[in-house]
């Protein structure tokens, strides 16, 4: 129960429904007990009946059921507005834990998720979160129904015959020891489960984003295998969940048999002597079953806090897992530069010696890196595959932070910005194109006010990246719907969207993270004569592995396994014959070839 301590800022939140709803059970089940005091009342007044006139007795009787009724009504009444107030509470604070749980995973730095699947991920924001929802609801409601029946309707047993409801409280102790004894191996159960849920939601998700990996391979029947293996560990874990609860509720009853059986033998004997009415005895019965669903639904209660418990720990884990990277406001109000997008401008972006190692991996990407980049200016970094090109764009965007040196942007260390502020200012393709499932309009116009008409802005940039005359191709032009993950395009339709999606909100500064890797000579030419006017008067980094993609730029870098091989404008590095010189006489024969 210690995980679930985390819900209760939620019921302090809500406390007016939590308290209307312990009310309205209150009241329901008082209304209940009190139905079952006329029923004796009726059956006393059967007993010693005088009157031979059949009128009296059926209009006495009559106003008895007419009573009994009208509680039956008022408890009925009083259970509906309980289940109005307590579960339509347990749907707010559903809604309100998937939202911190989804806020926090926004917060968490990039390394979280590469240690963690996708498939867990979604299943602890919509499987788990399900679960202690049930336990917010439903095991909350009838936990506060069993108590206050159970409270009230002792009471009045023993205001009746404080001996005979001794009697009848005897299974209580083997109840509680049963109730013990089952919840603890639901609560082991019930947590295997849900790993193994996590599993399986993680493998579909794979095959599902692989698909043209298994078809190509012609692994669809291996994938349907290994599911199979995965449903089946799931069903049998299961079944042993459902075999130990279905332990339970015979128990509930056995011992509620066993009570009944004791009020019918030891108050029979107090009725023959007249220490109690047979009024009492119906009355006493009715009690008891009155309490049987109470007390045998507590092995489903039980089932649910112990799953929500289960539930509720996996939520924790991530909830209380720190991100690495902390955005200076956070930390400090008054951070250097915690300003609003609107007034932070990049002027100048440094590395001073920077030095970074891949925490997950231990791969040295960057050894000791220095150069500057001034407002206005384009960069190149150019390197084969693995040389730490792609890495410098991480560290610029903050997703890491270096193990030593520094990065300044406008003379100031980037540990001290505000990263949204900062980041926004930034215009970013990635190497590792992503579209979402959406139309091609709205992708373009993914960092771009919703609120406003943006189609000018979205046909230009469309136009810039050279994929204009492809949207006007397809049948629904700009609202064609892209499949996940942009599935149903070719891999530089991707690219050029993404571009596209980049310089839209018209940013001063821009990077290009080896993006033309999956076009022709011919649309790589285009896509740069139209950037050119893009990048006019902005910065920009082009990281690239082609000599053709940088060789405009202003200033170019060389790396080489984490260090600068070469630096210098196209022209010197020509000159200086070195890598840089060997790479473009290299690709220049492959494009001839």
């Amino acid at each position: 129960m210690k995980s679930l301590k985390h819900i209760n800022k939620y019921f302090y939140k809500y406390k007016w429904r939590l308290l209307l709803g312990v009310l309205f059970i209150a009241l329901s089940n008082y209304f209940a007990v009190d139905g079952f005091v006329y029923a004796r009342k009726a059956i006393d007044f059967i007993q010693h009946n005088t009157t031979n006139d059949k009128d009296v007795l059926i209009n006495e009787l009559l106003k008895y059921a007419g009573i009994i009724l009208g509680v039956a009504l008022l408890s009925g009444l009083f259970l509906f507005l309980t289940r109005q107030t307590i579960i339509v509470m347990s749907r707010l604070i559903e809604y309100d834990l998937k939202n911190e749980i989804y806020e926090h995973y926004q917060k968490l730095d990039i390394s979280f998720y590469k240690r963690n699947n996708t498939g867990d991920l979604m299943n602890r924001i919509s499987e788990d979160v399900s679960r202690v929802r049930m336990y917010i609801g439903p095991a909350i409601m009838y936990i506060l129904n069993t108590a206050t029946r159970f409270i009230l309707t002792i009471l009045v047993m023993l205001h009746v015959n404080a001996s005979l409801t001794m009697y009848v409280l005897i299974p209580l102790p083997i109840l509680a020891v049963t109730i013990y004894v089952i919840s603890h191996l639901i609560n082991k159960k019930s947590t295997e489960i849900q790993q193994q849920l996590s599993h399986i939601t993680t493998y579909t998700q794979e095959a599902f984003s692989g698909i043209r990996v298994l078809k190509s391979y012609g692994r669809e029947q291996f994938s349907v295998d290994n599911f199979k293996v995965q449903s089946e560990e799931y069903r049998k874990r299961n079944i042993g969940l459902v075999i130990t609860e279905s332990l339970f509720q015979p128990s509930m009853i056995l011992l509620i048999g066993i009570s009944n059986i004791i009020i019918v033998y030891v108050g029979g004997k107090l009725a023959i002597e007249g220490k109690i009415s047979y009024g009492n005895i119906i009355e006493f019965i009715l009690y008891v079953n009155a309490l049987t669903w109470p007390i045998a639904s507590l092995g489903w209660v039980t089932s649910l806090i112990q799953r929500a418990a289960a539930s509720q720990t996996r939520i924790n884990e991530f909830l209380q897992t720190e991100p690495v990277i902390f955005n200076a406001v956070q930390k400090n109000e008054n951070a250097v530069e915690a300003a609003t997008a609107g007034q932070f401008k990049i002027d100048t972006i440094e590395f001073k010696e920077v030095s970074f190692k891949y925490p997950d991996t231990g791969i040295q990407a960057l050894n000791k890196i220095s150069f500057k980049i001034e407002l206005g200016k384009s960069l190149a970094i150019l390197g084969r595959t693995g040389s730490g090109k792609s890495t410098i764009a991480h560290l610029i965007f903050r997703l890491y932070d270096v193990d030593s040196g520094e990065i300044l942007i406008n003379g100031k260390n980037i540990n001290t910005l505000n990263l949204s502020a900062y980041r926004s200012q930034i215009g970013y393709v990635p190497q590792d194109v992503f579209l979402f499932s959406d139309t091609i309009a709205n992708n373009i116009a993914f960092n771009l006010d919703a609120d406003k008409d943006h189609s000018k802005e979205i046909e230009r940039a469309a136009k810039s990246a050279a994929i204009h005359a492809n949207i006007i191709n397809f049948p629904n032009k700009y609202g064609t719907i892209i499949g996940e993950r942009g599935i149903t395009l070719s891999g530089g339709q991707k690219q050029r969207i993404s571009i596209a999606r980049a310089i839209a909100k018209d940013p001063p500064f821009l990077i290009f993270d080896d993006c033309l890797s999956a076009v022709d000579t011919e649309t790589e030419e285009e896509i740069l004569k139209n950037l050119k006017n893009e990048l006019l008067n902005r910065t920009s980094i082009i990281i690239s592995h082609r000599v053709s993609s940088v060789k405009n730029a202003d200033y170019t870098i060389v790396l080489n396994e984490g260090n600068i091989a070469e630096k210098g404008t196209h022209v010197e590095l020509m000159n200086k014959k070195g890598v840089y010189f060997e790479l473009y006489q290299m690709q220049l024969l492959e494009e001839e070839s």
